[in-house]
């Protein structure tokens, strides 16, 4: 009897790949630690990112990107920013080096912060 990976386990992914494989790979790593790191957001993050979502994501990252640049009124704020530039990044690959590289980025911040508050 073999038994079968978790789900959300790592993935085996093929020895040589192209770059936009890589970007592509890299930006769904910062995926699944988003999923591990919040269950609750986990499970957002798994339904917004399937497939066929394109239609819904395109249109609710670019509406998420201008009520960022609206943080003047009380509703909006900049934190919409980086959520619309995730969601976008999804579909659209330009954007998936650069906003992987800032998860990455703002979550050794974040451990550099707790280990400092712990101290």
């Amino acid at each position: 009897m073999t038994q079968t990976p978790p789900p959300d386990g790592p993935k085996r992914t093929p020895r040589f790949l192209t770059p936009k494989m890589r970007e592509r790979a890299r930006l769904e790593r910062q995926f699944t630690w988003l999923r591990r790191y919040s269950p609750t957001l986990g499970r957002v993050v798994q339904t917004i990112t399937r497939p066929g979502w394109t239609l819904v994501r395109v249109p609710v990252g670019m509406m998420f990107i201008l009520g960022g640049i609206l943080a003047i009124l009380p509703i909006f704020g900049l934190w919409m920013i980086p959520v619309g530039l995730l969601l976008l990044a999804v579909d659209v690959p330009r954007l998936r080096r650069p906003v992987a590289t800032a998860v990455i980025r703002m979550r050794r911040r974040a451990e550099r912060w707790k280990s400092r508050r712990k101290d």
